[in-house]
């Protein structure tokens, strides 16, 4: 072998063991690192109007002898309402009634204040003394919705109910009612593409949906825009008026619901006529119930482990209870939505109320105590710490006063009639609702957490 053979070996040997050894470093040592972080605008979306529409006057079915079905204005609503302290008065708006010449149902909104939404809230009760219809009825005025479940009213002879729903806004809004009774879910003819004209008011009688049903749940679905809906119901036995209610509306499905009060008013040793409504719309499940007197941490009644099938609701009678106020909680294990009824006797001069659940408060809340007897707050605390939280009267201006709520228990507090209050949760999470309470009159709805501002959006470019 000559020597520039041997040369040309050698450096094709030191070639390959330099190729093999840079490309061990290129393979383990880290390249320098480029920072690129994609360019991004965090901005908050502008806040909408607060807008509230109450649910109007009361109507009696029936009262003329030329046309049965004609539906007539039984009595007037008186509202209730307000902005936190500090903040413009509302603007006052009209929903016109489906009665020729009735009077309008009100609605409420307020413009957001430096990208904040105002805090409204509003409150409505109506009275009536009638051969054909009597007692009490109170109600919050509530935010528009695209999809709304009224748990409430009956199907069955003497029961004289009506859906109204309301369109407070600015655009045509088409409704369908959807049927929730004995045979399942069904889609009434009487309940399909309702349309509704902005500032309009539409009535559906029950008995056109659910007719024969003892323990119907409506749900109520808006395309197109927004709308208020409420369940009015009423009961005539043998020819005598034994109570109204103007509510029905209740929470969302949701596996865990609460009733945070109803009032139970009556003798001791007599049947208090109570019971709990619930429906699983989606998926067979099973239930359970317990109902515990307001601040009380032992349970009156109790149900567990109740069968329900997909879109057939279940009615629990509750056992006789001493006179008092309290709480149901409901858990499932698929979502439900609940229910109760009350009623202070089967007499006249009796009342009865449908009692919806309540969502969660989170931030610090307006609620607007309509005109009733004897008005109390019931506050629940559903998390595992206790909760301080603060009411203030005066929309917010008055003398604040610190109301302790246990974990997983609750309380009440006595308020003012037509008065204004703040709810602050301090940080916790709370559940509330207003009742009234008197032989003649119960009443109650849960109070509204407010809308907290616009979450932040992040914005990038693609």
């Amino acid at each position: 072998m000559t020597t520039a053979r041997r040369i040309r070996r050698g450096a094709g040997g030191v070639v390959s063991v330099l190729v093999v050894v840079g490309t061990f470093f290129l393979v383990t040592t880290p390249l320098p690192e480029v920072d690129r972080s994609t360019l991004s605008l965090t901005t908050r979306p502008e806040a909408a109007t607060s807008l509230l529409s109450c649910t109007g006057p009361l109507f009696a079915a029936g009262r003329s002898t030329d046309d049965a079905a004609a539906v007539q204005v039984a009595a007037s609503q008186s509202v209730v309402s307000g902005t936190a302290a500090g903040d413009a008065a509302p603007a006052q708006g009209e929903v016109a009634s489906a009665v020729a010449g009735g009077p309008p149902a009100l609605s409420f909104s307020a413009v957001p204040v430096e990208r904040v939404r105002t805090d409204l809230a509003a409150s409505g009760s109506s009275r009536v003394n009638a051969d054909d219809l009597a007692g009490f009825a109170a109600s919050a005025c509530t935010p528009p919705a695209m999809e709304t479940w009224l748990s409430a009213g009956s199907g069955l002879t003497g029961a004289a109910d009506l859906v109204v729903i309301a369109n407070p806004g600015d655009v045509a809004a088409r409704v369908d009612l959807t049927v929730f009774a004995s045979g399942g879910r069904t889609t009434p003819e009487a309940g399909a593409g309702i349309l509704i004209p902005p500032q309009q008011q539409r009535i559906v009688p029950l008995a056109s949906l659910a007719l024969g049903e003892t323990s119907p749940v409506v749900l109520v679905s808006a395309t197109q825009a927004p709308v208020q809906a409420v369940l009015q119901s009423s009961l005539t036995r043998t020819l005598v008026p034994v109570g109204v209610d103007e509510g029905g509306a209740t929470g969302l499905p949701r596996t865990q619901q609460t009733i945070p009060a109803f009032s139970a008013v009556g003798e001791r040793d007599e049947p208090t006529d109570t019971a709990v409504r619930v429906l699983a719309p989606s998926d067979d499940t099973t239930v359970s119930v317990s109902v515990t007197p307001v601040g009380g941490r032992t349970a009156a009644a109790s149900f567990s482990d109740l069968a329900l099938t997909t879109g057939v609701p279940l009615e629990i009678d509750m056992e006789r209870l001493p006179p008092g106020r309290y709480r149901v909680d409901v858990d499932a294990g698929a979502p439900v939505v609940a229910s109760v009824h009350a009623s202070t006797g089967a007499d006249a001069g009796s009342d009865f109320a449908w009692y919806g659940t309540a969502d969660d408060i989170r931030v610090p809340s307006l609620l607007a105590v309509a005109q009733g007897p004897q008005p109390q707050l019931a506050i629940v605390n559903p998390g595992a710490q206790e909760v301080a939280a603060v009411l203030t009267g005066a929309a917010g201006a008055g003398e604040p006063s610190e109301v302790r709520i246990p974990a997983g228990g609750s309380a009440s507090v006595d308020l003012r009639a037509g008065e204004l209050y703040r709810l602050d949760p301090a940080g916790g999470t709370l559940r509330a609702s207003v009742t009234f309470s008197a032989p003649d009159a119960i009443a109650g709805y849960p109070v509204l957490p407010a809308d907290a501002a616009a979450a932040p959006v992040v914005v990038r470019p693609r």
